[in-house]
């Protein structure tokens, strides 16, 4: 069976989790389906310096205002979605069902074919109304993984707390990786 994720990129700010994300599912020989919101492009391409359909070489890169895509559909089979970085935006039209672009359809497909959605929201703090977003899309099988990396691994650079939520992320999907050194009870060394 073919490896296949939907990464859907948009506007809120930490486009390097979604470049290491991508990155590293490239390397392990996963197909990507990308999808990203016209924000998304634009703080992608301001925070990481390029746009994000350049950023990494073998993304599939799907227009979000595509509803014919194949991604709309629940017989194309995928093993799951990410939505990383994720706006409260994004999150509040996830968690009403709306699905009038792409990244949001494919969403609602993953969801409805109980398929493993993993939302990484980035903003902060939380009001009332995003919590019960929040609520409302893990209530209906999504996973909800904010960008809050750890500190027990000693992280000596950015990378290293960027690639810290994105092996969280992975391991939600089942999928290893060496992104970081794992808690062992606090013994140093792995």
């Amino acid at each position: 069976m073919t490896k296949r994720l939907v990464v859907g990129i948009t506007g809120a700010s930490g486009s390097f989790y979604a470049y290491s994300l991508l990155r590293t599912l490239v390397s392990l020989d996963w197909l990507v389906e990308g999808i990203v919101t016209p924000m998304g492009k634009r703080v992608f391409a301001y925070e990481c310096g390029v746009p994000p359909e350049r950023a990494v070489a073998g993304v599939h890169w799907q227009a979000n205002d595509d509803l014919f895509s194949s991604l709309a559909s629940g017989s194309f089979r995928t093993e799951g979605m990410i939505v990383i970085p994720c706006s409260m935006n994004t999150l509040g039209f996830m968690a009403q069902g709306s699905g009038d672009s792409l990244l949001l359809r494919a969403a609602q497909v993953t969801l409805k074919e109980r398929r493993p959605l993993i939302v990484v929201p980035r903003e902060m703090p939380y009001n009332i109304i995003q919590l019960e977003n929040m609520l409302r899309l893990a209530r209906a099988g999504a996973i909800i993984l904010p960008a809050s990396p750890g500190f027990y691994h000693h992280p000596e650079k950015i990378e290293d707390l960027v690639d810290h939520v994105v092996g969280r992320v992975l391991d939600q999907l089942g999928i290893e990786h060496t992104l970081y050194r794992r808690w062992n009870g606090g013994m140093r060394g792995d």
